[in-house]
């Protein structure tokens, strides 16, 4: 028995799209997805004959729960118990080549020259975001879990996460990337990650209308208010807490609301990594550069992850071993320095940097 593809691709009649289609891992994104993504936009980028792209995950369970951990985890293991491997041992490892061209595929995405729309149901994380919350149409739905993990395996926000989550006011960013919490559909329009809020019963339907009718119409006919966000009413608090300068003034601030949600925040943010947290702080509180330079940014950082002991530790804990103990180093969030969190950011080798191309892609419709 052959197996189906890991990326689908159909198109009719002006629009195509695209299927993650390794429902099992819930679309967990792997290399040669990524370049069949690549591929696939590319040539209907250049298709006069496309008028739309349309992003969707094979199953019920969500349209993609992250990148490939399994190899991340590999390569984390052998860098960080090896004092000798550097940069250049780093960016030569199969995560950093799947780095490179899904940081690129992110770039890619978010100046995609036509309509590419979203479909964001179910559990969207890490990766998925990347593949989706830099679309220009993104839709959510009732049954949406988005959320940027990454601290809680010792790692920091990549795929342009960074740079969504800066731009998001009064501390609301900051809470998502330091916490790991998922966000619903509602939150995710709150917090400008998503546009549209198509219910889940929905959404068949929607899909159809887009192979009928103008996008602006199915959104006109099948787009919703969406419900009240439960995160958009802890505004006041979570401006004044994450606004401190430190991790550890963030929980101390936390902690000092007095409210039990507050609490269960602060607590949250104590059993993340250290190090992760206060790489992750600063890379928000970075001056606002373009996506292409966050991209470019956040490939130094994750080479840098993956020599640090925090990221196979916190993997195995998380995902291998699932004992959910792991033991970070250093375990004090007062005790990661300065100079250790600037080391995430120093510039590479000029040969190891990521380079991104800034010409938009070519609609050759227009």
């Amino acid at each position: 028995m052959v197996d189906e593809p890991s990326v689908l691709s159909a198109v009719d009649g002006r629009v195509a799209t695209l299927t993650l289609n390794r429902p099992k891992s819930i679309n967990a994104l792997d290399h040669s997805m990524v370049t069949a993504l690549d591929q696939r936009l590319r040539a209907w980028a250049a298709d006069d004959a496309i008028a739309a792209v349309v992003l969707v995950g094979a199953g019920e369970r969500g349209l993609c729960a992250g990148g490939d951990i399994v190899t991340i985890h590999r390569d984390a293991a052998a860098l960080s118990g090896d004092a000798t491997a550097g940069d250049a041992e780093a960016a030569a490892c199969p995560s950093a080549a799947f780095w490179r061209d899904e940081y690129r595929l992110n770039a890619d995405i978010a100046r995609y020259p036509k309509p590419y729309v979203a479909i964001m149901d179910g559990i969207v994380m890490g990766g998925g975001v990347g593949i989706a919350a830099h679309a220009n149409t993104r839709v959510v739905t009732d049954r949406t879990r988005l959320a940027m993990p990454e601290v809680g395996i010792g790692f920091v926000p990549d795929v342009g996460g960074t740079h969504l989550l800066a731009r998001v006011p009064q501390g609301l960013g900051a809470y998502a990337a330091l916490t790991a919490r998922s966000l619903s559909g509602a939150d995710a329009i709150a917090l400008g990650l998503a546009d549209h809020f198509v219910p889940a019963g929905d959404l068949e339907a929607f899909q159809r209308a887009l192979h009928t009718m103008p996008l602006e119409d199915a959104l006109g006919e099948y787009a919703q208010r969406p419900p009240e966000s439960a995160l958009d009413g802890q505004r006041n608090w979570i401006g004044t807490a994450f606004a401190a300068e430190t991790v550890a003034e963030i929980i101390e601030r936390c902690r000092a609301v007095g409210a039990d949600e507050a609490a269960k925040v602060a607590d949250t943010i104590a059993a993340k990594s250290p190090t992760a947290l206060a790489v992750t702080l600063r890379s928000l509180r970075d001056e606002k550069p373009t996506l292409e330079e966050t991209l470019a940014r956040e490939y130094r950082v994750s080479l840098r992850s993956l020599r640090h002991p925090d990221m196979a530790e916190g993997i195995r804990a998380q995902v291998i071993d699932k004992d959910r103990t792991p033991s970070w180093r250093p375990t004090d969030h007062s005790a990661v320095t300065a100079a250790e969190v600037d080391a995430f950011f120093a510039p590479l080798p000029d040969e190891l940097e990521l380079t991104i191309d800034t010409a938009p892609q070519e609609d050759s419709s227009v």
